[in-house]
């Protein structure tokens, strides 16, 4: 039974991570272009290629903080966004 998987090992200086995301055939109903849409949605979801991109070039702690920062402070935004979308708020 024919499987995608990808088994993506990067090394940082201070962290080494090994992952593997597979999809099977049987799991999207032998749909081809479902299984692609799964295996990239694990990998979105692991964080894969974020991970990958952000490891290329060195980047200041500071500079990560910020990063990090403003991605909590749009998830938050977010989810409060949808919570009042959900309860009919404006």
């Amino acid at each position: 039974m024919p499987r995608a998987s990808g088994n993506i090992s990067y090394k940082g200086k201070k962290m080494a991570k090994n992952v593997n995301v597979s999809v099977s055939l049987k799991d999207v109903r032998d749909d081809e272009y479902r299984l692609i849409k799964r295996f990239m949605k694990k990998v979105k979801k692991e964080r894969i290629l974020e991970d990958y991109l952000s490891r290329r070039f060195h980047e200041k702690p500071s500079q990560k903080r910020r990063r990090e920062k403003a991605r909590k402070i749009r998830n938050a935004q977010k989810a409060e966004q949808k919570r009042n979308t959900k309860l009919d708020i404006k």
